[in-house]
């Protein structure tokens, strides 16, 4: 394995969708993620986790959900416009999403899967999407609101996909804070056991001392020990699903 990666903004689909791509150098046999960005947005940090799987033997690509919304804004501020319109509807996220899961297919050197993985909104969004496409994996970093629909006083229009689980079509890893509130504890053992009766693989884990956004270095929330750790599950979780990754020298 090599930690020579390339990295870069690419435009995919007939839409030519803006989003942020970055593979190994060098032919091989590598799995592909999609990185679902936070409402925060397509920010830096999100593009890090980008490099992060390319580093580590992925094909990776972060759509930016945001790019028909506020084009050429900066993160905050595409952000706070998208936050202001009530968040991005599920169908376009669906299709972003897919679009981009067939931008890795088609990538020399893909092995043939392909997971997701989201943080905040980006969790809800990758259980959303696993109902929606075929996917080989999916990882939930603490998405909230997947159950029940925020506060109105939020101004965000998401709604449950509750309905939407029995459609899940690939086994999930779910890593959450037990000092969260959204998801609190509650909400978390309450999706846990619509899995369960539904017959979905679901492995999960909750960290003590851990709130919302403990993966965020840039953030105050952030949580080494716990980050370390859900980076372990994370990798672990992916290569037992994803298939092994082989560089060809």
């Amino acid at each position: 394995m090599s930690d020579a990666i390339r990295a870069e903004t690419v435009y995919v689909g007939d839409e030519k969708i803006q989003a942020y791509q970055a593979r190994p150098v060098g032919p091989g046999a590598f799995p592909g993620v999609v990185v679902i960005h936070h409402l925060p947005g397509w920010d830096e940090s999100t593009k890090e986790m980008v490099r992060r799987f390319a580093v580590n033997g992925y094909l990776a690509i972060c759509p930016n959900l945001f790019w028909r919304e506020a084009p050429g804004a900066s993160p905050d501020d595409a952000s706070a416009f998208v936050r202001g319109q009530g968040g991005i509807p599920d169908e376009q996220v669906i299709q972003d999403v897919r679009t981009a899961a067939d931008a890795l297919r088609a990538m020399d050197g893909h092995n043939g899967k392909v997971g997701v993985i989201g943080h905040c909104s980006g969790g809800r969004q990758a259980l959303l999407v696993a109902t929606a496409m075929p996917l080989d994996a999916a990882v939930d970093c603490y998405g909230a609101f997947a159950l029940e629909p925020p506060a109105a006083s939020t101004g965000l229009k998401m709604t449950s996909i509750k309905d939407r689980l029995p459609d899940l079509g690939c086994p999930v890893l779910g890593l959450f804070g037990v000092d969260d509130r959204n998801p609190a504890p509650a909400e978390v053992e309450r999706l846990a056991g619509i899995l369960a009766e539904h017959g979905k693989q679901f492995e999960r884990h909750s960290y003590e001392g851990a709130g919302h956004g403990f993966f965020s270095p840039d953030r105050p929330g952030y949580r080494q020990q716990a980050a370390v750790d859900g980076w372990k599950r994370i990798f672990a979780f992916f290569d037992r699903h994803l298939g092994d990754k082989r560089l060809e020298v």
